[in-house]
């Protein structure tokens, strides 16, 4: 899974002159009384960061205690989220998870669960995947596209990242549900050489982050097809979600979550998620969210705890229907 990865100023600015003390040993009605150190899997400048130390800003203003950003990469996040998940369980140290916590367990049948091994926080924002066609596929939209695809099954071809990568994933959740049989074509140069051949024509369709693929679409080398998530994209509102072209299960859209250690107690996790819920309705951030064409979500432990269940179902069942699950 490639993640987008532009920072404005003001993520940039956001970073700077953060302080690291360590924490006191204070109990949850104290909390917090010392650094919060917030882990994430990916690199300065992706997605995920970007969503990071949005609500890392925000947590530290409000709380008034410092928090540092760390990225520890390796292994699709997951080095990142198995630390966090050994640490201690005083909210003193987070996780930034996406989709690749739920995707790469179940592809790999690793034991590691995200949901139990980990104490959802707050689900953050969605990264919209939107599906286009190149302009010469003769559909205009996605009942038109599935006749065509049962038609002839060997006009459509869908580029990809790569084999098991959540754009392939997606392309098989879509052919499962609608009964197709669209073929995927794997790019080991990933999602630039997925769109270079998209726009030349080589292959037909693509799903990629919205956020990319709006230009083009607004100069009309490509087509949009649909958003694979249950709402409409704030980059592209105008185009419709596959579920309200009567395809609700194919929710593909690349998700970001804060997690605690398992065993937080609970009123730390319920006072972090309730700054992270009001994080995402500040003006600052939702400014800089839009921008980078980031859908904020929101919620409590609960909820998150039930998409996260959800989604890890979701993808055993893909994986198990297509022959990917190792």
């Amino acid at each position: 899974m490639k993640l987008i990865s532009r920072v404005p100023m003001l993520i940039a600015a956001i970073a700077v002159g953060w302080a690291s003390v360590p924490p006191g040993a204070a109990g949850a009605q104290q909390y917090p009384s010392g650094t919060i150190r917030i882990v994430i899997g990916f690199g300065p400048g992706s997605t995920v960061d970007i969503v990071g130390r949005l609500i890392g800003r925000h947590i530290e203003q409000k709380f008034g205690q410092p928090v540092v950003v760390e990225s520890r990469l390796g292994n699709g996040s997951m080095i990142a989220a198995e630390a966090v998940s050994r640490a201690p369980k005083d909210g003193y140290t987070l996780f930034i998870g996406t989709v690749a916590n739920t995707l790469n367990p179940t592809r790999t049948n690793s034991k590691f669960n995200l949901g139990k091994d980990m104490q959802p926080v707050a689900l953050l924002a969605v990264v919209p995947n939107l599906m286009v066609a190149h302009p010469s596929v003769p559909a205009k939209d996605i009942k038109e596209l599935v006749a065509l695809a049962k038609a002839k099954p060997d006009m459509l071809t869908f580029g990809t990242s790569g084999a098991g990568t959540a754009s392939h994933l997606a392309v098989e959740l879509f052919n499962q549900t609608a009964g197709t049989k669209i073929v995927a074509v794997h790019y080991q140069g990933g999602s630039n050489q997925v769109l270079t051949d998209l726009l030349t024509g080589r292959i037909t369709m693509a799903f990629n982050v919205a956020v990319t693929l709006t230009p083009h679409v607004k100069s009309g080398a490509l087509k949009a097809m649909a958003v694979a998530q249950p709402k409409r994209a704030g980059i592209l509102p105008d185009v419709p979600t596959l579920a309200e072209a009567g395809m609700p299960g194919v929710d593909a859209g690349i998700w970001v979550g804060l997690l605690a250690p398992p065993g937080t107690p609970a009123d730390i996790a319920n006072k972090l998620s309730a700054a992270a819920n009001e994080a995402l309705k500040a003006d600052a951030v939702k400014k800089v969210l839009d921008t980078q064409g980031i859908d904020p979500l929101g919620g409590s432990p609960e909820e998150f705890s039930k998409f996260i269940d959800a989604d890890i179902k979701k993808w055993e069942q893909v994986l198990t229907a297509s022959g990917l699950r190792k």
